[in-house]
């Protein structure tokens, strides 16, 4: 069958690309060949390399550490009851922590194409903002929950692992390309320290369980159409075969472009997704599905500011792109900088006067699901996996040699990234009277691959300049390689577990996971000249616990009453990124540097306790928490020095802790209305001071960067007949900019509004439906993502950015 043809294609193309890798890097493809990469932290789009190498003692601003969370419930307990149920797909799992659930009818009053995770920013203790109102671009989207970062948490789509979350990983997936929203049928995230089962090597907090739709029974489809602000639009199309055969086969195709025109300079956020599914039933208490996804991206990215730059230039400072003749003449010392650029203090103009930065990245995964009643008391649940995935991050550099040698003062620096994933997670389930015994393991093999290379820009008037986002087949060769890294990074995890119906509503879960992550490679070609090092990082590095254990207590007293307690231990890999980028050891300045940190170097770990109460019934649901996670040996990474002379240094920062509470409030008065309030609360600070390269910092009871301490969150929505409306809004607190804490970014509230009517069937058209969606309703100014380039020590730095300014969406769907 087709999809069944694109599931073997995308494993061949994984096997020739396999084979690409091993046989080295080559520079810039073709466009035709180009098949993008996500990954972690931002390569400095402001001229940082030749760049801030780092120096190792290991740890970076985007850190934290979030609570645990409640024991397990019944869904319908987890939503309002206002809003339909969710149907969950895919694996079940048990001695899960308590769980929090997006309703359908919660994910329909977002705009179609909405990132998943800004759906969860309505739950206590979740921080999730963005430089795009979708909240797609992976350079300006950053998550936290209870203050644990996006690449500390457990992120699965359809069970497969997506690992690490931020932009330029060679280690996993963005979420945003992983999946179409509109094909989401289950969102799941646990606030706590995640089931011990749930595949992952970055898990050090909760996890988020994504899982797709199935293909309808009745053969038919779906189209929906945006249109937004800023010439923003989006279409979205699927088609259902409906059951083909007397087994009950079904597959459904689905196809996405979004095209988000951008609030501030010039240029689009572009992406195309495609999603497939199969399902076969077998007998029937078993299936196999069959799933796959495309994905393709082209965006041109939001400048980074700084305190100075906001309070000298305003809130829209925007890229030159597309003036190529000013950006050169400024460049060359022809043309002066635009009218304040050269006052910000402690920043030159050159990284603000930029002419442009942009991401492209392509991505391929499919996989084959099966989930298999062997006995009346026995199952076996098997996901078989693979990811391709190529990336190129760029900005237009300043390089006054080059007019020295004969050619244009500008050049194109990209980070050309690369992996290759497949793994397979098994299981065996076995219900034994009062018990539930589950054992399995999950393997993963990731070659990677990352380099940097600066190309050419043409001398002003003698051809087109070159664009960040491509096509990439119009650079030509790269007139210099900076450094080129492969490594080969192997997972494997064991977890044993059972849960115990001690008596009635009762039931304690305990269990363990074993997990060895071993990475070995690294520089395969240093330029010297460029980065100032003989030799650049190159070994081996393994972080492994046998065993990390999991007690998870869940007491239902009644139909409405529910105490929950849970404690886990949980450890995370080696982050793997090249030199100069994110919060890895392979990041340091030079091989000896390496070496150094490797003998002292212990995997970072956390520690999370937790305990609830939750009150349900038709009128009112109550949860409330407390909890407090030690998070042990955190790898991060700092802007040391001063502000003029910033040196990015790998940190390790020895012990986080964390401790806080939340109170959640759903009340459902009359029907079709529904209100909700939670407040939460997170203090936490790094306990031990630091001595660094750039100086010594008394960190010891400093509060954490980024997350705010307080967050307040309301919702009102309130349906009648085919009419929906809603209202939320979110304030969020003070968020510590420095590790010393001497700058900071005030509080700040942030609103959206909606309505929604269903007008039902039209002629031949079923589920007629119209909205309108505001996001940031009040035109809020407030920043976005802070730590992008890192955190400074002290004081203040070109590392952070705005968030969308306010922007209005229509939509129009029907099914047929």
């Amino acid at each position: 069958m087709r999809t069944r043809s694109l599931l073997l294609s995308s494993i061949a193309l994984f096997a020739v690309r396999q084979s690409a890798l091993a046989a080295g890097h080559q520079p810039l493809p073709a466009a035709d060949d180009a098949s993008p990469v996500s990954v972690s932290a931002h390569p400095a789009k402001h001229h940082a390399p030749k760049a801030a190498p780092k120096a190792v003692s290991g740890a970076s601003a985007r850190n934290g550490v979030e609570r645990a969370a409640p024991a397990r419930r019944k869904t319908e307990a987890l939503e309002s009851r206002a809003t339909e149920s969710v149907a969950v797909t895919g694996r079940q799992l048990t001695g899960r922590d308590a769980e929090q659930a997006v309703s359908k009818a919660i994910m329909r009053q977002y705009v179609p194409g909405t990132s998943a995770y800004k759906m969860l920013d309505r739950t206590p203790g979740v921080s999730f903002t963005s430089t795009d109102p979708f909240g797609i671009d992976s350079f300006g989207a950053n998550l936290y929950v209870r203050g644990f970062f996006m690449n500390q948490m457990g992120v699965t789509v359809d069970g497969v692992p997506l690992n690490d979350q931020t932009y330029q990983s060679v280690s996993g997936m963005s979420l945003a390309s992983a999946i179409i929203p509109d094909d989401i049928q289950s969102m799941r995230m646990s606030q706590g320290a995640g089931s011990v089962e749930l595949p992952s090597m970055n898990t050090l907090g909760g996890t988020i369980q994504i899982g797709s739709s199935d293909p309808d029974d009745k053969r038919g489809g779906k189209v929906s159409q945006s249109f937004g602000s800023y010439g923003s639009y989006r279409t979205y199309v699927r088609l259902d075969s409906g059951k083909l055969n007397q087994t009950g086969t079904k597959l459904y195709t689905s196809y996405a472009r979004t095209d988000e025109g951008m609030w501030m300079g010039s240029g689009d956020q572009f992406m195309q997704q495609v999603d497939a599914k199969l399902v076969q039933p077998i007998n029937e208490r078993s299936r196999m599905s069959a799933f796959f996804n495309w994905s393709s991206l082209a965006q041109w990215n939001y400048p980074d500011t700084s305190i100075g730059i906001l309070k000298n230039l305003g809130w829209r400072t925007p890229h030159l792109y597309p003036n190529y003749a000013l950006a050169y003449g400024i460049a060359n010392g022809t043309r002066p900088y635009p009218a304040g650029y050269d006052s910000v203090p402690g920043i030159d103009g050159s990284n603000i006067a930029m002419y442009d930065g942009g991401q492209a990245e392509t991505n391929y995964m499919g996989g084959l699901h099966f989930d298999l009643a062997l006995t009346d008391h026995l199952t076996w649940n098997s996901t078989i996996y693979g990811h391709s995935q190529t990336g190129y991050y760029s900005y237009t550099d300043s390089d006054p040699d080059d007019q020295v040698e004969g050619g244009a003062p500008l050049s194109e620096e990209v980070w050309q990234n690369r992996q290759e994933r497949y793994g397979f997670d098994t299981s065996l389930r076995y219900k034994w009277g009062r018990h539930t015994i589950e054992g399995g393991v999950w393997y993963e093999n990731n070659n990677q691959q990352a380099g940097l290379f600066n190309y050419r820009e043409p001398i002003l008037g003698q051809g087109a300049p070159l664009k960040a986002v491509g096509p990439y087949g119009v650079y030509g060769p790269a007139y210099l390689e900076g450094y080129n890294f492969q490594w080969n990074t192997n997972v494997m995890q064991f977890h044993l577990q059972d849960s115990i119906q001690l008596a009635e509503g009762l039931i304690l879960h305990a269990g363990f996971k074993s997990m060895t992550a071993t990475t070995s490679g690294g520089a395969q070609y240093n330029n010297a000249d460029w980065t100032g090092a003989d030799a650049l990082p190159n070994g081996s590095l393994t972080a492994s616990q046998a065993f990390l254990p999991h007690i998870n207590l869940d007491w239902h007293i009644n139909r409405h009453h529910e105490i929950y307690v849970d404690v886990a231990e949980n450890m995370r890999a080696y982050e793997v990124s090249a030199y100069g980028v994110a919060n890895s050891v392979y990041s340091v300045q030079d091989q000896a540097t390496f070496q150094a940190q490797k003998k002292s170097l212990e995997p970072s770990k956390a520690w999370v306790y937790l305990g609830g109460y939750r009150y349900s019934s038709k009128l009112l649901q109550v949860n409330a928490t407390v909890y407090h996670a030690s998070l042990i040996h955190p790898i991060l990474a700092a802007a040391v020095g001063s502000l003029t002379n910033p040196v990015s240094q790998v940190i390790d920062f020895g012990h986080i802790s964390m401790t806080g509470a939340n109170g959640d409030i759903t009340i459902t008065p009359i029907d079709g209305l529904s209100i909700s309030n939670n407040l939460s609360y997170n203090k936490g600070t790094y306990d031990r001071n630091v001595d660094t390269v750039g100086g010594y910092y008394a960190l010891a009871g400093k509060n954490i960067v980024n997350y705010p301490a307080w967050m307040y969150k309301t919702s009102v929505a309130y349906s009648w007949k085919g009419m929906t409306a809603h209202f939320d809004a979110n304030y969020y607190s003070r968020r510590y900019y420095s590790f010393m804490n001497d700058t900071s970014i005030g509080g700040y509230w942030l609103a959206n509004a909606g309505a929604q009517y269903r007008f039902g069937k039209l002629s031949v058209l079923k589920d007629v439906t119209a909205s309108f969606n505001v996001y940031n309703l009040f035109n809020t100014k407030y920043i976005s993502m802070m730590g992008e380039n890192d955190n400074p020590a002290v004081g203040d730095y070109q590392s952070m950015e705005r968030g969308p300014v306010r922007e209005f969406f229509g939509t129009v769907s029907a099914s047929f």
